[in-house]
């Protein structure tokens, strides 16, 4: 069985998804079956069939995280130091094309989220990031082109 790595927050996050799959939504699933099902006949029973898709679901994503979680290598950011980046760094970059300054935290692929510059470890940005250092460029191709990116600075938190 391989280990992942996950940050401290994004561990903590997966915990919580858990614990609310199996305190509310999976109760709450259970009690919309068993009111869908005395609605009658269940071959035409649309809410039935919806609720059962729904169980389904919520059971899958169970079963997901709780090996995500078994097989985790929690690592917490904050304990890192230097200027190498590294996971869990967050990384203030400038796209050399349009001078537009993001910042990125470099995370394990179940806790990745571009709308919160959240980026997966094995994405070719975060690939081409690792090992760079303040004053760095780093290049890689994109789906538009090639991007290039000076590294402006190097966070651990």
């Amino acid at each position: 069985m391989d280990k992942f790595p996950l940050t401290k927050r994004g561990y903590t996050d997966l915990e919580a998804e858990l614990k609310r799959l199996k305190a509310e939504d999976r109760p709450n699933i259970i009690a919309a079956i068993a009111e869908a099902r005395s609605h009658g006949d269940l071959s035409e029973n649309a809410e039935y069939s919806a609720a059962k898709e729904k169980q389904s679901f919520i059971e899958g994503r169970i079963q997901e995280l709780e090996s995500v979680i078994s097989r985790a290598q929690v690592i917490d950011p904050s304990q890192t130091k230097g200027g190498i980046i590294r996971f869990g760094a967050t990384v203030v970059v400038v796209d050399e094309d349009t001078d537009e300054e993001k910042e990125y935290q470099i995370v394990g692929d179940y806790e990745a989220d571009i709308e919160k510059n959240r980026i997966s470890l094995s994405s070719p940005l975060a690939k081409a990031l690792i090992g760079k250092e303040a004053g760095d460029i780093a290049e890689y191709t994109a789906p538009g082109g090639k991007k290039s990116f000076e590294v402006l600075e190097v966070i651990y938190q």
